[in-house]
């Protein structure tokens, strides 16, 4: 090549190829990772969802053992050094007295009786990931039972020790989330693929059907459905069903969205070609529609998941969800009801603390993913 050809010939870096080369999803990845805040919210994201696969296991006592001399035991601190030194995390046994005043008995730290801490302890039986029986636990003591020494954070008025219960607590919660919000983005982009795709009367009936769900006010349709459940049903299926209701309602944004992007692009020349192809209209929808705005799906789903955590901690908490025995954030959330109790136990907020953290985490990812998922942007 001459000199005057290499000279009019574009200078093109080793990035830039990289770049150029790449797949789309590697292109998202890139641009996700310098949203520091996304990054360290999908780390905190991913650390409650291992929380709530290994619940039972990170358990120390069982959530439903009850203990009317153990109610309302303030959080342990947990002392990290022995006397000598040494690193030997241990906790104070407690030792109960009668307050000749109220005549209730009250517990008060040992400081005599050391109860140390154990890693992968005994405690009681669960199945773990479904797969097998064990009793192995991460936290437990070396002497004795943690029911009788070990409470984290402290217990509610029946004796239940408030950390166990939130463990439980945290997988069921994300997992309604989780299960609703893919329900909801099925529905959304189904019938509002179908609405923007066909129009006429098909678009209209869909949507007078999304205008009559979006007008009911939350609270009173919450309502009717929930009353609308037999009361004999077991836990599993209440929480199937509010799993269903909550998904019922959540669709109708994400299929507004939906539609408004098919209205824009099915006059698209892909859209003609797949047509003209023989492609179905469910495949055009998901196969080539839906990759198109991603972006949009993705924005829509990071509102939408904890939307659904917060409807169902709502409904909960309202005594309108899920209800004793099951155990979720808003079923705890009930015992901060009473200002009595709050102010007997304030512990008992702190179960409001992981609400708070995953719902600001959910957001911050959800901003992030949506920059990403446009790489081109």
């Amino acid at each position: 090549m001459s000199e005057a050809a290499k000279a009019d010939t574009p200078f093109v870096t080793a990035a830039e190829e990289k770049v150029a080369a790449a797949t789309q999803l590697q292109l998202t990845w890139w641009r996700f990772r310098k949203h520091r805040v996304a990054v360290i919210s999908g780390i905190v994201v991913i650390f409650f969802y291992l929380m709530a696969l290994f619940a039972d296991f990170l358990a120390v006592t069982g959530p439903h053992s009850t203990d009317a001399a153990r109610s309302y035991i303030p959080p342990q601190a947990i002392h990290w050094f022995d006397q000598d030194g040494s690193f030997k995390p241990h906790v104070y046994a407690l030792k109960g007295r009668r307050d000749m005043r109220t005549f209730k008995l009250v517990y008060a730290p040992d400081p005599s009786d050391r109860r140390y801490l154990k890693l992968f302890a005994e405690g009681y039986s669960y199945t773990f990931l479904g797969l097998f029986e064990t009793n192995r636990h991460l936290l437990g003591l070396d002497r004795g039972v943690p029911e009788d020494a070990l409470f984290l954070l402290g217990t509610d008025q029946l004796g239940r020790d408030v950390w166990s219960r939130l463990m439980l607590a945290t997988r069921t919660s994300l997992s309604i989330g989780l299960i609703g919000v893919a329900l909801s983005l099925f529905l959304g982009i189904l019938l509002g693929g179908v609405s923007g795709l066909y129009g006429g009367v098909i678009d209209t009936a869909i949507q007078r059907l999304i205008e009559i769900l979006r007008s009911i006010p939350t609270i009173p349709l919450w309502m009717g459905l929930a009353a609308a459940l037999p009361s004999d049903w077991s836990v599993t299926q209440v929480y199937i069903a509010i799993t269903v209701i909550i998904s019922l309602i959540g669709w109708t944004e994400l299929a507004r969205v939906v539609r408004g992007r098919f209205l824009a692009l099915r006059e698209e020349d892909f859209v003609t070609a797949a047509e003209l192809a023989g492609a179905s209209r469910l495949r055009i929808i998901f196969r080539h529609m839906v990759p198109s705005f991603l972006s949009h799906i993705i924005a829509a789903v990071s509102l939408a998941l904890p939307a659904m955590i917060i409807s169902e901690t709502t409904l909960s908490f309202l005594g309108l969800g899920l209800r004793p025995p099951a155990i979720s954030w808003g079923v705890l959330l009930q015992d901060a009801q009473n200002l009595q109790a709050i102010a007997i136990a304030p512990w008992l907020l702190l179960v409001a603390v992981p609400v708070v953290i995953v719902i600001l985490a959910f957001n911050f990812l959800g901003d992030g993913l949506r920059d990403a998922a446009d790489p081109y942007g």
